[in-house]
């Protein structure tokens, strides 16, 4: 996650993080690191926490710049709390995928951060949606992203099982956080976890020194 001011000059856009979404059977597990860097070379923050909740089963991951990301959600909780409102009922998963998709693409030229939502609703249960920079909206049963999403494309490849068990999931979860983490020196810090089920939500928090480790660190 980065912290920093984009001049004309600028060609690209460095996410500065490791940010994960999966579904298991019944629920979906969303997380993150939670290291905040300036330029990508000096850490500002070890402890951000890049899991927001917009909504009372619906929660999303940032990745780019800090300060969009925050403008973004901050806009998109208030929209959904007004269609709550408006439709006295809980907004579905897709919704708030969408009302995300829409502040980026409408904002595309001056956002620098994209997003994971990942949910429950009564319609179509566990959902995980990707919000891309500029505004690109995709449905996945997983997904990564972040600067440190690089390392473990094959490790999620390879590991990610469809209805997995609720203690599967958060083990797969912990483990591709751990791995990127342990690669990726613009992620690190502690891994947020949030477990989203029919009953609710639960944050579950793993310190550094409690991750697995795959190798020498």
């Amino acid at each position: 996650m980065e912290k920093q001011c984009m001049d004309s000059q600028v060609k690209g856009v460095s996410t500065g993080t490791t940010i994960l979404a999966a579904i298991f059977d019944g629920g979906v597990v969303i997380g993150s690191d939670s290291r905040a860097s300036i330029g990508g070379e000096y850490v500002s923050s070890k402890t951000i926490n890049k899991v927001i909740q917009v909504h009372d089963r619906i929660f999303c991951c940032m990745a780019g710049s800090l300060a969009d990301a925050q403008a973004v959600t901050k806009a998109a909780k208030f929209h959904l709390s007004f269609h709550s409102v408006q439709m006295e009922t809980p907004p579905l998963v897709i919704a708030a995928a969408t009302v995300l998709k829409e502040l980026c693409y409408e904002n595309k030229e001056e956002l620098q951060a994209g997003f994971i939502t990942a949910g429950w609703d009564r319609k179509k249960g566990p959902q995980v949606y990707v919000v891309a920079l500029g505004g690109m909206l995709m449905s996945q049963p997983v997904t990564i992203g972040g600067s440190g999403s690089t390392y473990i494309y094959g490790y999620v490849d390879a590991k990610y099982k469809p209805n997995m068990s609720r203690e599967e999931c958060l083990q797969f979860a912990t483990n591709a956080l751990a791995l990127a983490m342990g690669r990726d020196n613009v992620s690190g810090g502690v891994v947020h976890l949030v477990v989203i089920t029919e009953t609710g939500a639960e944050h579950v928090v793993v310190p550094g020194n409690k991750l697995p480790q795959f190798h020498d660190e």
